[in-house]
């Protein structure tokens, strides 16, 4: 007579991340995954999307939600549509986790506080790089967020030398409820290969150009073709002036020639192919304030 087969239970759910800008929780979705999944940098508002990173196991499936910086003051559509992400983060989580950054704490606006209060779903407040400060300072901000949202559990990390990360993770699945996985178990995010391409050049923009540069520039991968050994890339950077074409290209081309070694380079070490990137330049006059054209660059508005 044969024995039925146990079926293991199988837990699923979304652990959606909120915080102020550098807080780190790109780099907590990286330290998470075990790679570079979304690109990190020291300026603001690198973050435009969001962004769902897929982390498997045999019997977990936990949906990171890597959303923009939280906007204090709006200053352009752009920046509307990126609050719209954090509102949708805050009404389709199973987890919500709010990032606070210990070496340069921000100020969260009252009204996320409220609906952190105001949750149904468990609540995480995560003190990341805690090895930057003191520990009597880290005492006092765990205190403070002890004060602010008492029913939330409190825990402490630094994501980019992983310091916590592991503890961080295996306290979060006694959260995440049973349920089928959402994705196909092989998937590791749900945007598309021409979005992660977008990203990892704005994310040498960001890194490689000044002031006002790369908050006015957006990526467009126009081609994407995948042969047994190369990926032949074709994109634009869209800015908003002449002046500022100018400056991406730079003189006699030596700018955009060093932004295109820099993101091949990454894109190689993602792709694990050689990667031939061919970047143009154009003028969208005043795109960030332009939804018809932020709907066409991919930000739709939130569900």
């Amino acid at each position: 007579m044969n024995t039925p087969l146990t079926t293991q239970k199988h837990y699923a759910g979304y652990v959606n991340i909120i915080g102020c800008p550098n807080a780190g929780k790109s780099s907590l979705v990286n330290a998470i995954m075990g790679f570079k999944l979304n690109i990190v940098t020291p300026k603001a508002q690198t973050t435009r999307h969001r962004i769902l990173a897929i982390y498997n196991e045999p019997n977990y499936q936990i949906i990171f939600s890597d959303t923009p910086g939280i906007v204090q003051k709006p200053s352009n559509e752009l920046h509307h549509k990126m609050l719209q992400y954090i509102d949708q983060a805050f009404q389709d989580a199973d987890v919500l986790l709010l990032l606070i950054d210990a070496h340069k704490p921000c100020d969260i606006p009252t009204e996320y506080i409220e609906r952190f209060k105001a949750s149904l779903v468990p609540v995480f407040v995560v003190i990341n790089k805690i090895d930057l400060v003191k520990e009597d300072i880290i005492n006092r901000i765990e205190r403070e967020w002890k004060e602010q949202l008492p029913n939330a559990h409190i825990l402490k990390i630094s994501a980019l030398i992983g310091t916590g990360v592991k503890e961080f993770l295996n306290e979060i699945k006694n959260y995440i409820p049973e349920s089928p996985p959402y994705f196909d178990k092989e998937n590791i995010t749900d945007k598309t290969e021409r979005f992660i391409v977008s990203e990892i050049i704005r994310e040498k923009i960001l890194l490689l150009y000044k002031e006002e540069i790369p908050y006015a520039v957006e990526v467009i991968v126009n081609s994407f073709k995948e042969d047994e050994k190369i990926i032949r890339i074709q994109a634009d950077i869209i800015v908003e002036r002449e002046t500022q074409k100018m400056i991406i290209i730079g003189e006699k081309g030596r700018a955009i020639k060093e932004l295109g070694i820099a993101a091949r380079k990454d894109l190689e070490a993602f792709f694990k192919k050689q990667i031939y990137l061919e970047l143009f330049v154009k003028v969208e006059k005043n795109w960030r304030n332009n939804k018809n054209k932020l709907n066409y660059f991919g930000y739709k508005d939130a569900d």
